[in-house]
């Protein structure tokens, strides 16, 4: 069993509870700006072992007859078709999922923003399409002199333009497809609408990195840094914080540097401002939850040299820069840990260099280490992947759970009709034919039941993995890195 360093069922019991709080300090309505993922925050399970990747969307169904959702996303993103990279998909069919998901698991999604409007034709599209779903639509318009004119913003041609949302609940979250939608900005031109109603509400942030109330060099909060190496984020002492209250606490230099004109803006909507830090404004909880400080900093120190390996392959593939390498390099130096300490790294180096290919290496839960190679069958993912099960049931490594008889016609299909260059199964036909194999062979089933226990492996390649091995490793919770270099004489991955 992987080991335990965060509790996550008292994180969702304190952080429902504190929001439960800020929504009754500012008299019964608040917007919550929602930052980072609800859904399958993998970043958030690696470096804190024990949060589960649904953790924030568990939390809000407790909350769930209170809170209403409501999705911001940029116009200017629907425009210029912004792909999620994590996901390949844009920005605008993200709204649609994100709809689609809340929906399903209950929460209510109210409406939908049209953040930072110029008239854009593809935003006008699209509104017409969410219309059709009977999701409302607002728009929000750009604001000349946003966000340092605090005269034009808060006047009738600023916040005053833009649609008043209209929400029947008391917690009204506010999120994104991404960064830079407008979270904020929508959050207080509500605050300003409200106010002019006559209406009581506040605004707090949901961010769970970086960790206000661990050390600024912690893993943990370095980790964050690494993971929004192409941001150019910086972790920092929240100045304002420690002013007000002479304690120290962590923030990041976004909200520090627009913490001024935010303090502004409450004090000409509200008359004074709710808050004297922009470490007041947050409700993250997730600090007290952390019970095994060894562990957790274990695990960002891995999930650290995992960026690190990212940013190298994202730079080989014309999707990254050096300068994300550097800044990763010196957050490694800053923690003081090498790449070596990712035991999978040597291990599948030197099988590389033993069978002159491809290789790859998994390290399972109790520290054991598998292998795979390369063979006309299998690639050397697939390999490793069929001998992890095998070590996880027990079952003898020159027993096969995959008859060649299985392989090559799948091999035919692929080649023969498909038009693929290379007869190797990747892990998803792997874990098809398995599945086919496992309704005649109690030991396949067996092999397969093991899958769960993949969950929080670490895996190391020496080439960039296909996109489909990538994926399937993802679904599977499965941490990977791989070497900066292309299998074969290739100059690009599939």
């Amino acid at each position: 069993m992987s080991r335990i360093g965060f509790d996550n069922d008292k994180y969702l019991k304190l952080q429902s509870e504190h929001i439960r709080e800020r929504i009754e300090k500012f008299g019964g309505k608040l917007y919550l700006e929602f930052g980072g993922k609800l859904f399958d925050d993998f970043h958030a399970s690696r470096v804190l072992p024990g949060f589960k990747p649904d953790s924030k969307l568990q939390m809000l169904l407790q909350l769930k007859e209170e809170a209403e959702i409501v999705i911001v996303i940029n116009s200017a993103d629907i425009e210029k078709n912004k792909i999620r990279g994590d996901l390949g998909i844009t920005y605008d069919v993200d709204v649609l999922r994100l709809v689609g998901l809340f929906k399903k698991i209950g929460l209510y999604v109210g409406s939908v923003v049209l953040a930072q409007y110029e008239g854009q034709t593809a935003a006008d599209k699209f509104q017409k399409r969410l219309e059709g779903l009977g999701i409302k639509t607002y728009k929000h318009y750009k604001i000349q002199g946003y966000p340092s004119d605090l005269l034009t913003i808060l006047s009738d041609e600023g916040y005053g333009k833009n649609d008043y949302i209209e929400t029947s609940r008391q917690l009204v979250v506010v999120t994104a497809p991404g960064p830079g939608s407008g979270k904020m900005a929508t959050c207080l031109s509500q605050l300003y609408h409200e106010h002019l109603r006559g209406t009581s509400a506040g605004y707090a942030k949901f961010e769970t990195f970086p960790i206000w109330n661990i050390p600024l060099k912690h893993p943990v909060n370095i980790a964050y840094e690494a993971a929004t190496a192409d941001l150019n984020d910086v972790n920092m002492i929240d100045p304002f914080h420690l002013e007000a209250y002479g304690e120290t606490t962590v923030n990041y230099n976004r909200d520090v540097e627009v913490f001024p004109l935010l303090n502004a803006t409450f004090e000409r909507i509200l008359g004074e401002s709710p808050y004297k830090s922009p470490t007041d404004m947050g409700v993250n909880m997730a600090g007290n939850c952390i019970i095994d400080d060894e562990i957790v900093r274990e695990a960002a120190q891995q999930e650290i040299i995992r960026r690190y390996y990212e940013a190298l392959c994202n730079e080989r593939l014309g999707r990254g820069s050096k300068e994300e390498i550097y800044k990763v390099e010196l957050l490694m130096n800053q923690v003081g840990i090498k790449a070596s300490q990712r035991r999978t790294i040597a291990v599948a180096l030197k099988k590389a260099e033993e069978t002159g290919d491809t290789a790859a290496a998994m390290e399972l839960s109790d520290g054991t280490i598998v292998t795979g190679k390369t063979s006309e069958l299998l690639g050397a993912s697939s390999a490793m992947l069929l001998n992890a099960l095998k070590t996880l049931a027990g079952i003898d490594d020159k027993e096969l759970l995959i008859s060649p008889s299985v392989i090559e016609p799948i091999q035919e299909l692929k080649i023969r009709h498909l038009g693929n260059m290379n007869p190797r199964l990747h892990t998803d036909e792997v874990l098809i034919a398995l599945s086919i194999c496992a309704v005649t062979n109690p030991t396949v089933q067996l092999a397969l039941d093991q899958l769960p226990k993949l969950y929080g492996c670490q895996v190391h390649s020496t080439v960039i993995l296909s996109n489909i091995d990538e994926k399937v490793f993802k679904r599977l919770g499965i941490n990977l890195t791989c070497e900066p270099k292309f299998q074969e004489n290739k100059f690009y991955q599939s």
